[in-house]
């Protein structure tokens, strides 16, 4: 379904009708596909929603719209158009980001967190950025060496492909925007007023966001739980979708 907020029609999907929700959301220009498998396993149990921010997948939205501001706004509009109370809100990569500040602005509409290879943190580069030039001048090309960092484990192939296409679903000015738009956000000093207990997942074998950037998130969030998922990189919503299906079930059943 398309759900209008301002200037976007931001696609969405629903799954299952359990009494509790899990809302997720995907991370730089990845869609909610990035949730697709783990949702096969949570919608026996949960009612699963995830939608594709600004710039990705299916949404239409201007450019100019995609800011962390729009993001976390879309985020409370899709509750509101879904009759959604409180839910647990998932994010993965850079979506942890818009996930956090959700949580702090309103923090009554979250029962709990799931952060996975995420960040807190994006400085403003000093000087060139040579990721920002190969967006720019090699788009295709700098897509598909992303995902081979994002994906180094052996014999996935087939995941390489699907997130390469995922990523080239948004478009080049939006893939730019949303890489620049978190260009200076620091919620490090603010990560002690989260409140929702907190699951952080983070693989081992990271190359895009380091598992010591987990190891120091969970040590900042009062009520956190860290989960190092052995072997994995940077998307293990989609190289081990059942793992971390089963930690967020294990977790918030506990």
């Amino acid at each position: 379904m398309f759900i209008t907020h301002q200037d976007a029609q931001i696609f969405t999907v629903s799954f299952g009708s359990a009494p509790r929700t899990i809302l997720a959301l995907g991370g730089w220009a990845g869609s909610w596909e990035l949730w697709t498998e783990p949702f096969g396993y949570l919608s026996q149990s949960w009612h699963t929603i995830a939608f594709d921010h600004r710039g990705t997948g299916a949404t239409v939205a201007p450019v100019e719209s995609i800011t962390v501001e729009a993001m976390v706004s879309d985020v409370f509009a899709i509750l509101a158009a879904l009759n959604v109370d409180q839910c647990v809100l998932a994010a993965e990569s850079a979506g942890v980001m818009i996930a956090l500040m959700a949580a702090l602005q309103q923090p009554e509409r979250f029962t709990g967190l799931v952060l996975v290879d995420g960040i807190a943190y994006r400085p403003t580069p000093d000087g060139q950025d040579p990721f920002l030039i190969g967006l720019q001048t090699h788009f295709q090309a700098t897509i598909g060496q992303f995902v081979d960092a994002c994906v180094p484990e052996p014999n996935s192939e087939a995941e390489r492909r699907w997130g390469r296409q995922i990523l080239a679903r948004s478009e080049q000015a939006a893939a730019i925007q949303l890489y620049e738009c978190v260009f200076g956000v620091d919620l490090r000093a603010q990560l002690s007023q989260i409140s929702q207990r907190t699951l952080i997942v983070h693989g081992e074998a990271d190359q895009i966001v380091p598992l010591q950037a987990g190891e120091w998130l969970a040590s900042q969030i009062p009520n956190s739980h860290l989960h190092i998922v052995k072997g994995a990189g940077h998307v293990p919503t989609v190289t081990r979708p059942q793992e971390i299906a089963d930690v967020i079930n294990r977790y918030f059943e506990a």
